[in-house]
């Protein structure tokens, strides 16, 4: 599902006027194998968009009355046919503007969500917003925007060191407890 049905209507009564829509980012992290060389890192699963050609972790659109985790959980399962489970809030914080390649404007407040796989992890390109799909060590990671490479270092972070982890994405207190 490309663009949810509840934006194409608003879309018809706006245009391409900016939108302020809350947006999910699932970064799906799978640690690295016991018995893995020592060189090897944890791996993220990421997408290649259709509409730009960059790689990013899933992301998406929250629709209404749905939680953000449940968001990131449909939107993988979506995107890549991988069943998912939630781990870890990673942030929460603004992104945009955006501007789309068919001129929509959309400024998101995005939550970032760290998972690992519940069920199969053999990843599929699931619907048209796709080209490729695969995992990525985060030590080998493709060409993608700074903001998710930062996320998926912090997936893996949060992973390794939950009790000192803190966010990068958002506002919150440096130096707090």
């Amino acid at each position: 599902m490309a663009t949810p049905d509840f934006i194409v209507e608003l879309r018809k009564k706006i245009g391409h006027a900016p939108l302020w829509l809350p947006g999910v980012t699932a970064v799906v992290v799978r640690d690295r194998p016991e018995d893995a060389p020592l060189w090897t890192t944890p791996s993220v699963l990421l997408v290649r968009r259709a509409d730009d050609g960059q790689w990013t972790p899933v992301t998406g659109i929250v629709d209404p009355n749905e939680q953000p985790h449940d968001a990131a959980v449909r939107e993988v399962r979506e995107e890549t046919g991988v069943e998912a489970r939630v781990e870890a809030l990673l942030g929460v914080g603004a992104v945009g503007p955006v501007t789309y390649p068919n001129g929509d404007v959309v400024s998101y407040v995005d939550t970032a969500i760290r998972l690992s796989v519940s069920g199969n992890g053999d990843p599929f390109v699931g619907d048209e917003e796709s080209t490729d799909v695969g995992w990525f060590e985060v030590a080998q990671l493709p060409p993608m925007q700074p903001r998710f490479r930062l996320l998926c270092a912090d997936a893996v972070a949060q992973l390794r060191h939950p009790a000192g982890f803190r966010p990068r994405l958002g506002y919150h207190k440096r130096g707090s407890a």
